[in-house]
Protein backbone atom coordinates (compact mmCIF):
# COMPACT_ATOMS: atom_id res chain seq x y z
CA UNK A 1 0.00 0.00 0.00
CA UNK A 2 1.35 3.34 -1.14
CA UNK A 3 3.26 5.85 1.70
CA UNK A 4 0.29 8.12 1.01
CA UNK A 5 -2.69 6.04 0.94
CA UNK A 6 -1.47 4.74 4.66
CA UNK A 7 -1.61 8.01 5.69
CA UNK A 8 -5.08 8.47 4.70
CA UNK A 9 -6.09 5.15 6.13
CA UNK A 10 -4.60 5.17 9.54
CA UNK A 11 -6.52 8.19 10.74
CA UNK A 12 -9.71 7.29 9.87
CA UNK A 13 -8.79 4.06 11.66
CA UNK A 14 -8.73 6.21 14.71
CA UNK A 15 -11.44 8.34 14.34
CA UNK A 16 -13.38 5.50 14.46
CA UNK A 17 -12.28 3.61 17.06
CA UNK A 18 -12.48 6.80 19.42
CA UNK A 19 -16.00 7.09 18.21
CA UNK A 20 -17.19 4.08 18.84
CA UNK A 21 -16.71 4.28 22.84
CA UNK A 22 -17.17 8.09 22.81
CA UNK A 23 -20.61 7.71 21.32
CA UNK A 24 -21.95 6.06 24.57
CA UNK A 25 -19.19 5.79 27.57
CA UNK A 26 -19.89 9.02 29.02
CA UNK A 27 -23.60 9.05 28.96
CA UNK A 28 -24.01 5.43 30.08
CA UNK A 29 -24.33 6.44 33.70
CA UNK A 30 -27.61 8.80 32.94
CA UNK A 31 -28.68 5.63 30.84
CA UNK A 32 -28.51 3.51 33.42
CA UNK A 33 -29.53 5.79 36.44
CA UNK A 34 -32.71 7.74 34.48
CA UNK A 35 -33.71 4.83 32.29
CA UNK A 36 -32.95 1.49 33.31
CA UNK A 37 -32.89 2.55 37.59
CA UNK A 38 -29.73 0.86 38.34
CA UNK A 39 -28.53 1.73 41.40
CA UNK A 40 -25.35 4.16 41.78
CA UNK A 41 -23.01 0.42 42.99
CA UNK A 42 -24.82 -0.95 40.06
CA UNK A 43 -23.61 2.03 37.50
CA UNK A 44 -20.07 1.66 39.21
CA UNK A 45 -19.38 -2.14 38.27
CA UNK A 46 -20.62 -1.43 34.79
CA UNK A 47 -17.91 1.24 34.77
CA UNK A 48 -15.61 -1.13 36.14
CA UNK A 49 -15.73 -3.75 33.22
CA UNK A 50 -13.39 -1.63 31.13
CA UNK A 51 -10.85 -1.88 34.07
CA UNK A 52 -11.73 -5.49 34.41
CA UNK A 53 -11.27 -6.16 30.65
CA UNK A 54 -7.96 -4.64 30.09
CA UNK A 55 -6.19 -6.78 32.75
CA UNK A 56 -7.76 -9.74 30.90
CA UNK A 57 -7.61 -9.26 27.40
CA UNK A 58 -5.25 -6.80 25.52
CA UNK A 59 -1.73 -9.01 26.20
CA UNK A 60 -3.38 -11.91 25.47
CA UNK A 61 -4.84 -10.55 21.95
CA UNK A 62 -1.97 -8.73 21.27
CA UNK A 63 -0.43 -12.09 21.44
CA UNK A 64 -2.51 -13.80 18.71
CA UNK A 65 -1.86 -10.52 16.39
CA UNK A 66 2.24 -11.19 16.66
CA UNK A 67 2.28 -14.86 16.50
CA UNK A 68 -1.32 -15.94 14.25
CA UNK A 69 -3.32 -12.98 12.57
CA UNK A 70 -2.50 -10.21 11.34
CA UNK A 71 -3.60 -7.14 13.71
CA UNK A 72 -5.62 -5.53 11.01
CA UNK A 73 -7.71 -8.97 10.62
CA UNK A 74 -7.79 -9.05 14.94
CA UNK A 75 -9.08 -5.87 14.96
CA UNK A 76 -11.81 -6.30 11.99
CA UNK A 77 -12.90 -9.41 14.27
CA UNK A 78 -13.28 -7.37 17.55
CA UNK A 79 -15.08 -4.80 16.10
CA UNK A 80 -17.42 -7.02 14.26
CA UNK A 81 -18.30 -9.09 17.13
CA UNK A 82 -18.59 -5.87 19.50
CA UNK A 83 -20.58 -4.70 17.14
CA UNK A 84 -23.41 -7.15 18.05
CA UNK A 85 -22.48 -7.12 21.43
CA UNK A 86 -23.49 -3.05 21.92
CA UNK A 87 -26.62 -3.97 19.73
CA UNK A 88 -27.64 -6.77 22.46
CA UNK A 89 -26.65 -4.26 25.25
CA UNK A 90 -29.80 -2.17 23.91
CA UNK A 91 -32.26 -5.46 24.36
CA UNK A 92 -31.16 -5.63 27.89
CA UNK A 93 -33.37 -3.97 31.04
CA UNK A 94 -31.44 -5.86 33.96
CA UNK A 95 -28.44 -5.73 35.91
CA UNK A 96 -27.89 -9.26 35.90
CA UNK A 97 -27.29 -9.90 32.42
CA UNK A 98 -26.18 -6.19 31.27
CA UNK A 99 -23.45 -6.79 33.46
CA UNK A 100 -21.82 -9.94 31.63
CA UNK A 101 -22.74 -8.81 28.08
CA UNK A 102 -21.07 -5.40 29.11
CA UNK A 103 -17.84 -7.34 29.86
CA UNK A 104 -17.85 -9.20 27.00
CA UNK A 105 -17.83 -6.02 24.67
CA UNK A 106 -15.32 -4.52 27.12
CA UNK A 107 -13.18 -7.29 26.42
CA UNK A 108 -13.37 -7.42 22.64
CA UNK A 109 -12.91 -3.65 22.96
CA UNK A 110 -10.20 -2.97 25.20
CA UNK A 111 -7.67 -5.08 22.90
CA UNK A 112 -8.31 -2.36 19.94
CA UNK A 113 -6.79 0.69 21.81
CA UNK A 114 -3.21 -1.05 21.86
CA UNK A 115 -4.11 -2.99 18.25
CA UNK A 116 -4.41 0.16 16.63
CA UNK A 117 -1.54 2.03 18.31
CA UNK A 118 0.76 -1.18 17.23
CA UNK A 119 -1.13 -0.88 13.49
CA UNK A 120 0.09 3.18 13.20
CA UNK A 121 3.93 2.03 14.59
CA UNK A 122 4.13 -0.77 11.67
CA UNK A 123 3.31 1.19 8.89
CA UNK A 124 4.77 4.60 9.75
CA UNK A 125 8.56 5.57 8.77
CA UNK A 126 9.18 7.78 11.89
CA UNK A 127 6.36 7.07 14.50
CA UNK A 128 8.11 9.72 17.00
CA UNK A 129 7.33 12.79 14.44
CA UNK A 130 3.70 10.90 12.59
CA UNK A 131 1.89 9.02 15.35
CA UNK A 132 0.50 11.50 17.41
CA UNK A 133 -1.01 13.42 14.71
CA UNK A 134 -2.15 10.18 13.55
CA UNK A 135 -3.79 9.73 16.90
CA UNK A 136 -5.70 12.97 17.45
CA UNK A 137 -8.21 11.87 15.10
CA UNK A 138 -8.86 9.19 17.67
CA UNK A 139 -9.97 12.56 19.68
CA UNK A 140 -11.51 14.16 17.23
CA UNK A 141 -13.82 11.04 17.02
CA UNK A 142 -14.36 11.03 20.66
CA UNK A 143 -15.27 14.66 20.69
CA UNK A 144 -16.97 13.94 17.80
CA UNK A 145 -19.24 11.11 18.88
CA UNK A 146 -20.14 13.58 22.16
CA UNK A 147 -21.55 16.34 20.26
CA UNK A 148 -23.25 14.50 17.93
CA UNK A 149 -25.23 12.73 21.50
CA UNK A 150 -25.79 15.80 23.37
CA UNK A 151 -26.97 18.00 20.08
CA UNK A 152 -29.53 14.99 19.16
CA UNK A 153 -30.52 14.67 23.47
CA UNK A 154 -29.78 11.18 23.87
CA UNK A 155 -28.33 10.75 26.72
CA UNK A 156 -31.03 9.03 28.49
CA UNK A 157 -32.01 6.50 25.69
CA UNK A 158 -30.31 2.92 24.71
CA UNK A 159 -29.70 5.13 21.04
CA UNK A 160 -26.16 5.91 21.80
CA UNK A 161 -25.20 1.67 21.99
CA UNK A 162 -26.97 1.51 18.82
CA UNK A 163 -24.79 4.77 17.16
CA UNK A 164 -21.73 2.97 19.06
CA UNK A 165 -22.72 -0.83 17.17
CA UNK A 166 -23.42 0.37 13.73
CA UNK A 167 -19.71 2.66 13.89
CA UNK A 168 -18.00 -0.59 15.36
CA UNK A 169 -19.41 -2.83 12.35
CA UNK A 170 -18.42 -0.19 10.06
CA UNK A 171 -14.92 0.14 11.72
CA UNK A 172 -14.84 -3.82 11.87
CA UNK A 173 -14.90 -4.27 7.90
CA UNK A 174 -13.08 -1.09 7.53
CA UNK A 175 -10.10 -2.74 9.40
CA UNK A 176 -10.21 -5.20 6.20
CA UNK A 177 -8.70 -2.39 4.32
CA UNK A 178 -5.67 -1.06 6.92
CA UNK A 179 -2.32 -2.96 5.88
CA UNK A 180 -1.47 -6.68 6.24
CA UNK A 181 1.23 -7.21 8.51
CA UNK A 182 2.01 -10.59 8.72
CA UNK A 183 2.53 -12.49 11.66
CA UNK A 184 6.06 -13.50 13.14
CA UNK A 185 6.59 -17.18 12.86
CA UNK A 186 8.50 -18.54 15.81
CA UNK A 187 10.25 -22.19 15.77
CA UNK A 188 8.95 -25.16 17.90
CA UNK A 189 5.67 -25.17 19.23
CA UNK A 190 4.00 -22.42 21.30
CA UNK A 191 3.81 -23.38 25.49
CA UNK A 192 1.23 -22.26 27.61
CA UNK A 193 2.92 -19.14 29.02
CA UNK A 194 3.51 -18.16 25.13
CA UNK A 195 -0.33 -18.22 24.55
CA UNK A 196 -1.20 -16.53 27.45
CA UNK A 197 0.87 -13.69 25.66
CA UNK A 198 3.80 -14.50 29.16
CA UNK A 199 6.31 -13.49 26.67
CA UNK A 200 6.04 -9.36 26.77
CA UNK A 201 6.37 -9.66 30.05
CA UNK A 202 10.39 -10.56 29.32
CA UNK A 203 10.60 -7.13 28.47
CA UNK A 204 10.48 -5.94 31.96
CA UNK A 205 13.82 -7.64 32.40
CA UNK A 206 15.15 -4.12 31.04
CA UNK A 207 15.36 -1.56 33.92
CA UNK A 208 14.00 1.23 31.72
CA UNK A 209 11.21 -0.90 30.63
CA UNK A 210 10.40 -2.13 33.91
CA UNK A 211 9.85 1.55 35.61
CA UNK A 212 8.06 2.88 32.81
CA UNK A 213 5.58 0.02 33.09
CA UNK A 214 5.65 0.84 36.97
CA UNK A 215 4.95 4.41 36.93
CA UNK A 216 2.61 4.17 34.21
CA UNK A 217 0.79 2.01 36.18
CA UNK A 218 0.94 4.11 39.04
CA UNK A 219 -0.04 7.59 37.59
CA UNK A 220 -3.31 5.59 36.93
CA UNK A 221 -4.45 5.75 40.58
CA UNK A 222 -4.79 9.54 41.44
CA UNK A 223 -6.00 9.46 37.13
CA UNK A 224 -8.84 8.00 38.43
CA UNK A 225 -9.53 10.98 40.64
CA UNK A 226 -10.19 13.06 37.69
CA UNK A 227 -12.06 10.73 35.61
CA UNK A 228 -14.58 9.81 38.20
CA UNK A 229 -14.92 13.05 40.17
CA UNK A 230 -14.40 15.78 38.23
CA UNK A 231 -17.51 16.59 36.49
CA UNK A 232 -19.25 16.31 40.20
CA UNK A 233 -16.73 18.43 41.81
CA UNK A 234 -17.03 20.92 38.79
CA UNK A 235 -20.98 20.77 39.08
CA UNK A 236 -20.77 20.70 42.97
CA UNK A 237 -19.18 24.01 43.40
CA UNK A 238 -21.75 25.55 40.63
CA UNK A 239 -20.22 25.72 37.21
CA UNK A 240 -22.87 25.17 35.15
CA UNK A 241 -22.56 23.38 31.99
CA UNK A 242 -19.85 21.31 33.37
CA UNK A 243 -19.78 18.60 30.52
CA UNK A 244 -18.68 22.06 28.28
CA UNK A 245 -16.02 23.09 30.49
CA UNK A 246 -14.32 19.95 30.51
CA UNK A 247 -14.32 19.09 26.72
CA UNK A 248 -11.77 22.49 27.58
CA UNK A 249 -9.23 19.49 27.95
CA UNK A 250 -10.04 17.78 25.24
CA UNK A 251 -9.57 20.57 22.89
CA UNK A 252 -5.99 20.71 24.28
CA UNK A 253 -5.44 17.49 23.84
CA UNK A 254 -6.18 17.79 20.21
CA UNK A 255 -3.61 20.89 19.95
CA UNK A 256 -0.68 19.28 22.15
CA UNK A 257 -1.65 15.90 19.96
CA UNK A 258 -0.59 18.42 16.65
CA UNK A 259 2.63 19.78 18.36
CA UNK A 260 3.52 16.97 20.14
CA UNK A 261 6.35 15.80 17.65
CA UNK A 262 8.44 19.71 18.09
CA UNK A 263 8.03 18.79 21.84
CA UNK A 264 9.18 15.44 21.92
CA UNK A 265 12.35 16.05 20.08
CA UNK A 266 13.49 18.50 22.39
CA UNK A 267 12.27 16.58 25.64
CA UNK A 268 12.28 13.09 24.09
CA UNK A 269 10.98 10.34 26.41
CA UNK A 270 11.91 11.39 30.25
CA UNK A 271 11.60 14.96 29.47
CA UNK A 272 8.05 14.81 28.13
CA UNK A 273 6.76 12.01 31.02
CA UNK A 274 8.58 14.08 33.56
CA UNK A 275 6.82 17.44 31.98
CA UNK A 276 3.34 14.92 32.32
CA UNK A 277 3.28 14.66 36.15
CA UNK A 278 4.66 18.16 36.36
CA UNK A 279 1.59 19.38 34.84
CA UNK A 280 -0.50 16.61 37.14
CA UNK A 281 0.70 17.89 40.06
CA UNK A 282 -0.52 21.61 38.99
CA UNK A 283 -3.70 20.01 37.88
CA UNK A 284 -4.30 18.55 41.68
CA UNK A 285 -2.58 21.32 43.30
CA UNK A 286 -5.46 24.28 41.61
CA UNK A 287 -7.98 22.08 42.32
CA UNK A 288 -7.21 22.12 45.90
CA UNK A 289 -6.92 25.65 46.06
CA UNK A 290 -9.62 26.22 44.06
CA UNK A 291 -12.36 24.15 46.61
CA UNK A 292 -10.20 25.44 49.85
CA UNK A 293 -10.43 29.13 48.81
CA UNK A 294 -13.66 29.16 46.34
CA UNK A 295 -12.14 30.54 43.54
CA UNK A 296 -13.80 28.75 40.71
CA UNK A 297 -11.39 30.62 38.35
CA UNK A 298 -8.68 27.79 39.35
CA UNK A 299 -11.10 25.38 37.80
CA UNK A 300 -10.84 26.82 34.54
CA UNK A 301 -7.00 27.55 34.55
CA UNK A 302 -6.73 23.46 35.17
CA UNK A 303 -8.72 21.50 32.93
CA UNK A 304 -7.03 22.37 30.02
CA UNK A 305 -3.93 20.84 31.58
CA UNK A 306 -5.35 17.13 31.63
CA UNK A 307 -5.37 17.66 27.33
CA UNK A 308 -1.40 18.39 28.36
CA UNK A 309 -0.80 15.62 31.02
CA UNK A 310 -2.56 12.99 29.03
CA UNK A 311 -0.95 13.49 25.59
CA UNK A 312 2.76 14.02 26.76
CA UNK A 313 2.45 11.04 29.29
CA UNK A 314 0.40 8.28 27.65
CA UNK A 315 1.71 9.04 23.64
CA UNK A 316 5.17 9.02 24.89
CA UNK A 317 5.24 6.15 27.25
CA UNK A 318 3.32 4.12 23.87
CA UNK A 319 6.36 5.33 21.76
CA UNK A 320 8.69 4.43 24.15
CA UNK A 321 7.42 0.76 24.42
CA UNK A 322 7.19 0.07 20.30
CA UNK A 323 10.92 1.38 20.73
CA UNK A 324 11.90 -1.16 22.85
CA UNK A 325 9.73 -3.96 21.76
CA UNK A 326 10.81 -6.42 18.99
CA UNK A 327 8.97 -6.80 15.63
CA UNK A 328 7.91 -10.60 17.29
CA UNK A 329 6.31 -8.83 20.31
CA UNK A 330 4.93 -5.65 19.05
CA UNK A 331 1.94 -5.93 19.96
CA UNK A 332 2.15 -7.42 22.74
CA UNK A 333 4.20 -4.95 24.37
CA UNK A 334 1.53 -2.54 23.63
CA UNK A 335 -1.17 -4.75 25.22
CA UNK A 336 1.08 -5.12 28.23
CA UNK A 337 1.13 -1.10 28.73
CA UNK A 338 -2.61 -1.36 28.54
CA UNK A 339 -2.99 -4.11 31.03
CA UNK A 340 -1.11 -1.60 33.70
CA UNK A 341 -2.58 1.45 32.81
CA UNK A 342 -5.81 0.75 31.74
CA UNK A 343 -6.38 -2.36 33.50
CA UNK A 344 -4.59 -2.52 37.06
CA UNK A 345 -3.25 1.01 37.41
CA UNK A 346 -7.35 1.88 36.82
CA UNK A 347 -8.91 -0.29 38.25
CA UNK A 348 -6.90 0.38 41.72
CA UNK A 349 -7.42 4.18 40.83
CA UNK A 350 -11.03 3.34 41.06
CA UNK A 351 -10.80 1.69 44.30
CA UNK A 352 -9.11 4.25 45.94
CA UNK A 353 -10.54 7.01 44.42
CA UNK A 354 -14.07 5.84 45.60
CA UNK A 355 -12.76 5.18 49.02
CA UNK A 356 -11.15 8.47 49.87
CA UNK A 357 -14.69 10.22 48.59
CA UNK A 358 -16.65 8.53 50.42
CA UNK A 359 -14.26 8.90 53.79
CA UNK A 360 -14.57 13.00 52.95
CA UNK A 361 -18.45 13.32 52.76
CA UNK A 362 -20.43 13.95 55.31
CA UNK A 363 -24.74 15.31 55.55
CA UNK A 364 -23.06 18.64 53.93
CA UNK A 365 -21.45 17.76 51.29
CA UNK A 366 -17.79 16.23 50.11
CA UNK A 367 -15.01 18.00 51.36
CA UNK A 368 -13.19 18.52 47.93
CA UNK A 369 -9.99 19.63 49.41
CA UNK A 370 -9.08 16.70 51.47
CA UNK A 371 -10.22 15.33 48.91
CA UNK A 372 -8.19 16.61 45.89
CA UNK A 373 -5.14 16.47 48.16
CA UNK A 374 -4.70 13.07 48.22
CA UNK A 375 -3.95 12.77 44.10
CA UNK A 376 -1.84 15.96 44.79
CA UNK A 377 0.15 14.21 47.36
CA UNK A 378 0.57 11.02 45.45
CA UNK A 379 1.46 12.37 42.27
CA UNK A 380 4.27 14.64 43.85
CA UNK A 381 5.53 11.12 45.63
CA UNK A 382 5.08 9.39 41.62
CA UNK A 383 7.48 12.09 40.19
CA UNK A 384 9.64 12.37 42.48
CA UNK A 385 10.76 8.40 42.33
CA UNK A 386 10.52 8.96 38.30
CA UNK A 387 12.58 11.16 38.21
CA UNK A 388 15.10 9.41 40.23
CA UNK A 389 14.33 6.12 38.94
CA UNK A 390 13.44 5.94 35.27
CA UNK A 391 17.15 6.48 33.10
CA UNK A 392 16.63 6.92 29.48
CA UNK A 393 18.08 4.58 27.34
CA UNK A 394 16.57 4.21 23.51
CA UNK A 395 18.28 0.95 22.38
CA UNK A 396 15.73 -1.40 20.54
CA UNK A 397 15.75 -5.02 21.79
CA UNK A 398 15.84 -7.05 18.60
CA UNK A 399 14.49 -10.64 20.14
CA UNK A 400 13.34 -11.56 23.89
CA UNK A 401 15.52 -13.49 25.93
CA UNK A 402 14.22 -17.01 25.52
CA UNK A 403 9.97 -17.70 25.89
CA UNK A 404 8.13 -19.04 28.34
CA UNK A 405 6.55 -22.61 28.60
Amino acid sequence: MQKKAIKTRLPAMMFFQFFIQGSWYVTMGTYLGRTLDFTGVQIGLAYSTAAIAAIISPVIVGMIADRFFSANRVLAFLNVTGAFLLFWLTRIGSFSLFFPVLLLYSICFMPTMSLTNSISFANLESPAKEFSKIRLFGSLGWIGAGLLISALKLESFSTPFLIGAGVSLLSGFYALSLPYNAPVKSAGKAGVGQLLGFDAFRLTRERSFLILLLFSMLICIPLAFYDSFTNLFITDVGILNAAAAMSLGQVAEVIFLFTFPFFFLKLRYKGSIVAAIVAWVMMYGLFTLSAATGNNGFIYAVLPLHGFCFTFFFVAGQLFVDEKAPSSLRNSAQGLLAFATYGVGKYMGTLVAGNVVQFHTAEGGYNWMYVWSVPFVMTVLFLLGFIFLFKEDITKRESPEGTMN
